[in-house]
């Protein structure tokens, strides 16, 4: 699997996880809060966040059809873009257990 697919990954999982931060944070603003302008904050982050999670799970679903994933670990990375701050928490777990494979499947350096 190239380097490539784990970054664009990590790109899209801070992204999607910072705009359902925002999201969350404008929605109570707006609700509970009923701070002015907040509606117009809520809508553009809404709108953004839903765009960006479809790029979210075209680059999720790669990573995890390349890496060979079971269906329940797939869901679980594909869902983590809807629960705010589960974004960060999985892409950390990916990122470590796939740069941990790609070390064990990489050739061993002779030394002279």
């Amino acid at each position: 699997m190239k380097k490539s697919v784990l970054t664009r990954y990590r790109v899209m999982a801070y992204v999607t996880g910072v705009l359902l931060v925002l999201l969350t944070l404008g929605v109570i603003a707006k609700y509970v809060l009923d701070v002015n302008g907040a509606a117009d904050f809520t809508r553009v982050v809404g709108i953004a966040h839903g765009w960006l999670y479809v790029i979210y799970l075209v680059f999720a679903f790669d990573l995890g059809s390349k890496a060979k994933w079971p269906v329940g670990k797939q869901l679980w990375v594909l869902l983590a873009g809807t629960i705010p701050t589960a974004a960060f928490f999985v892409e950390r777990k990916v990122t470590h257990e796939l740069e941990a494979r790609a070390a064990e499947d990489a050739p061993a350096v002779a030394k002279a």
